[in-house]
């Protein structure tokens, strides 16, 4: 039996209202700089895995003074470490409720496959939001004139553990003029206009084509959300 209309139109509201929740509790986030005193590691992961549990910012720093009293632990690193995981963890999770209740979207994420999130139009893709990169070296203007070389760059570079392989690719890469591209993985409306819009408009002749192994080529796409 399909799903009737109403259902359809009921999960519809109730998935964008989930991502107004998400949107309004991101901007708290803002307010603070963002700074890792530390590199990430297994342990205080553990100690700050309540991110996962945690849309409210609320919540979010009553768990983490909890965490501090329990542990001992130095408050100031402790709290911008569990900001920014729980910051990139729902705004990464948003554009993923983006990309995967799109009509044209099938999503595919299970825990056997980490490394594919969705199916569109039949090719599977990885997905990742990246703030334009430092490590690039090279000007804005310069990867828009050259956006394979930007996403072989990212293909390469980006997340050297977990993410590291040669599946097909969809990246949104954001860039504010301000400098602080960060801060733009909050506006979740407005991505989802320009996600909404890439997808509408996709064709095969949007992708990459990358030889990151001998003999396999990978597929990539590029999303600009630029202000």
């Amino acid at each position: 039996m399909g799903i009737s209309f109403a259902t359809f139109y009921d999960f519809t509201i109730l998935i964008t209202s989930y991502l107004d929740i998400i949107e309004s509790e991101l901007q708290h986030r803002l307010s603070h700089k963002y700074v890792w005193y530390r590199k990430q590691n297994d342990l205080w992961d553990r100690q700050s895995n309540f991110i996962y549990s945690s849309v409210k910012w609320e919540d979010l720093v009553l768990k983490i003074s909890e965490t501090v009293s329990r542990f001992k632990i130095d408050k100031n690193d402790f709290f911008y470490y569990a900001i920014n995981r729980w910051y990139n963890y729902w705004s990464a999770l948003a554009v993923e409720l983006i990309f995967t209740h799109l009509d044209e979207i099938v999503s595919t994420r299970n825990q056997r496959n980490e490394l594919i999130d969705f199916s569109l139009f039949g090719e599977k893709f990885d997905y990742s939001t990246s703030n334009f990169p430092k490590g690039f070296k090279k000007s804005l203007e310069y990867a828009l004139d050259y956006p394979k070389e930007l996403v072989y760059w990212l293909c390469k570079n980006q997340s050297q553990q977990q993410r590291k392989h040669i599946e097909n690719r969809m990246f949104v890469v954001v860039y504010a003029k301000d400098g602080d591209h960060w801060k733009l993985k909050a506006q979740i409306s407005w991505l989802k206009d320009i996600i909404s819009t890439y997808v509408a408009t996709f064709d095969d002749s949007k992708l990459f084509r990358l030889q990151l192994q001998p003999y396999k080529i990978a597929k990539a796409g590029l999303i600009w959300a630029i202000k």
